[in-house]
């Protein structure tokens, strides 16, 4: 019991560490699944202030989400900018720059779930 409570602490202070971005921003893991094989499934609150931005940066594997608060402008290499609002869902592929900033005068605030590659960070920021 005492191991896995570790364990948990361990995840949660590494998946923040991992997450943190830029200052301001609030990132809080839900839960982690060792699922499928290889992978980590992670599900996590993200929430960006108004006039914030998560930063440009890549998952090793791949990003869904829903928007549960605000407006944010998605800017995913390769594809037009989107303007996303509260109950709006999105996807990111594998290993794309990506970044999110507040839309307008309010915070944002997004559910993701990532399906990443277990032996590597959960995200890595990009020029």
């Amino acid at each position: 019991m005492f191991k896995k409570t570790l364990l948990v602490l361990a995840f949660t202070g590494l998946a923040v560490a991992a997450l943190a971005q830029q200052p301001g921003i609030k990132r809080t893991p839900l839960q982690k699944v060792e699922f499928p094989d290889g992978y980590n499934t992670i599900t996590a609150i993200a929430e960006v202030p108004a006039g914030g931005a998560a930063g440009r940066h890549t998952h090793p594997g791949i990003e869904t989400g829903y928007v549960l608060e605000g407006e944010l402008n998605l800017l995913i290499d390769g594809q037009p900018e989107k303007t996303l609002k509260a109950g709006d869902s999105y996807q990111i592929p594998a290993g794309v720059v990506h970044d999110a900033k507040a839309h307008g005068d309010k915070a944002m605030k997004v559910l993701g779930v990532y399906v990443v590659d277990k032996t590597k960070p959960l995200a890595s920021p990009a020029p």
